[in-house]
């Protein structure tokens, strides 16, 4: 019996020996969690992340390309669980089945834009506000700045004005500044910055407000070139200036006239050569002629105002016209007998007499006359020369009239109208006398005197030289006139201009 006794107890103990060493071997099994943590939408890996598990087991933290590892878990269920400041703590859940098993996972975080700070209001710096007499390029500039350094801040700039209903709308600027060209004479303009850091709303700035200068009153106007097209600058004698005529348009010859406060120039458009007006701000062009100007060569034609600045008269090819300002009242005043083109003109201060340039089709075989209103030619000036002729202008008292003639006779049979030795001729119409004042003493051999303008009050001549190679700068310059008409002084008055006007 006792023998049977200690068997069983023998027994009864290696089976619980057994049961408890599977129990042991069941505890042992485990395996891994790796993983990666990186930035949603971007995929930027996250440095020190704290990563760690429920039921707890190690707490670990992502290195500087985002991954992690946690080894030796005990198989079963997890949630896992991404942690750090200035993201949205995120969870996963895994489960480990079978011994040395490996779970991949990869957090996407997002920023917590709870944490985030808006920018600061926008502070409009430059203009200050309510300032007055602006320039026509304005630079905008003003600050704001944002609590979270790593925040790249947008702003959006809007421009109203007073004048018409056009916003200027300027987006996504990266900088806290921005220049405003183009602006327009004696017009309030207002501006508004808005600011974004990408998390917030935009933060508005309060509403700016500024006005340019009043128009100038300048006296000066002369014609510019820039990539083939001709421009118009408006000038005072100092040489402050201002863009009259769009660069897109090819406009040139300005005529100012001080009762009709308009400047009229001409303008090609659609093929044609038309005349036009503006402001004398360059505001609101009106194209006046219906009939296009034409003649052998549109940049070697001329037109002219009535003094009262009512009409325009100007030419197509053998006839001239007579036109309101506004477009209406088109009238055939004169046409050659001869069938030569008329391509200059100008209108007595009087208004009674009209002076003509004819020539042919090459601009040769050029005649210089005077008519009535009625068509009646009243006195000839100048025929039967060799060489370009042009420039017409009568002085205020009507007493004189400028022409150029080229003394060399030459005439250019390539079609380019160069000219090589052109000289201002001052004609005496009281007594028919003819005075050069183009001196040779004052006069650089190898120029020409082109386009000559009586200043209003008959003291000074405006006119354009150049050398006569065609391609050289052209500058306006001006004589200064007396009794006896010698020693003329010359001076530069606008370097790289031509068709000087001056009212």
């Amino acid at each position: 019996m006792k023998t049977l006794i200690k068997i069983l107890s023998i027994f009864i103990l290696s089976f619980i020996m057994i049961s408890c060493n599977e129990d042991l071997v069941e505890q042992a099994q485990t395996g891994s969690l790796k993983g990666k943590v990186v930035k949603r939408g971007t995929n930027e890996p996250i440095p020190n992340v704290k990563i760690f598990t429920t039921p707890s087991t190690q707490t670990v933290f992502s290195g500087a390309d985002g991954s992690f590892e946690i080894a030796d878990m005990p198989i079963g269920n997890y949630s896992v669980k991404a942690e750090l400041s200035g993201y949205l703590t995120t969870f996963q859940g895994i489960n480990l089945q079978n011994q040395n098993q490996i779970v991949s996972v990869v957090f996407e975080m997002d920023d917590d834009e709870s944490l985030n700070s808006p920018p600061t209001t926008p502070l409009l710096l430059s203009p200050t506000d309510n300032s007055v007499n602006q320039p026509l390029t304005v630079e905008l500039t003003w600050s704001s700045t944002d609590p979270d350094a790593d925040d790249v801040l947008k702003y959006n700039v809007t421009i109203k004005n007073n004048l018409d209903t056009n916003i200027i709308q300027i987006n996504d600027l990266g900088v806290n500044h921005y220049t405003l060209p183009n602006l327009k004479f004696g017009v309030s303009y207002f501006w508004q910055v808005s600011v974004s850091d990408g998390i917030h709303p935009p933060v508005l700035s309060a509403l700016g407000k500024f006005t340019t200068n009043t128009v100038p009153a300048n006296r000066y106007h002369y014609v510019r070139k820039q990539n083939g097209n001709l421009y118009i600058i408006s000038s005072d004698q100092a040489g402050n200036n201002f863009q009259f005529t769009d660069l897109s348009y090819n406009s040139w010859r300005p005529r100012k006239n001080n009762n009709a406060g308009l400047i009229a120039f001409m303008r090609t458009e659609g093929g044609n050569t038309h005349i036009y007006t503006a402001n004398p701000d360059g505001s609101y062009p009106f194209k006046v002629t219906t009939v296009p100007t034409a003649g052998f060569n549109n940049y070697e034609m001329d037109f002219a105002w009535k003094t009262n600045g009512n009409e325009i008269i100007y030419s197509n090819f053998d006839k001239l016209y007579k036109i309101n300002k506004d477009g209406s009242g088109l009238q055939l005043i004169y046409t050659t007998p001869d069938g030569s083109m008329i391509s200059e003109c100008d209108w007595s201060y009087d208004s009674s007499k009209i002076v003509l340039k004819t020539n042919n089709f090459n601009g040769y075989n050029t005649k210089i006359f005077i008519i009535d209103m009625m068509g009646n030619v009243l006195k000839t000036v100048l025929a039967g020369v060799n060489g370009a002729t042009g420039g017409l202008n009568v002085s205020v008292d009507g007493h004189f009239l400028l022409y150029t003639h080229d003394i060399s006779g030459y005439e250019d049979a390539s079609g380019n109208y160069r000219q090589l030795d052109s000289h201002i001729f001052m004609y005496d119409l009281t007594n028919n006398t003819i005075h050069d004042i183009s001196l040779e003493s004052e006069k650089a051999l190898g120029t020409n005197d082109l386009d000559p303008r009586f200043s209003p009050n008959n003291a000074q001549v405006l006119f354009m030289n150049t050398s006569s190679d065609n391609i050289s700068q052209r500058n306006v310059m001006t004589i200064d006139l007396n009794s006896s008409l010698t020693d003329l002084t010359r001076a530069v008055l606008f370097n790289n201009a031509e068709m000087p006007d001056y009212e």
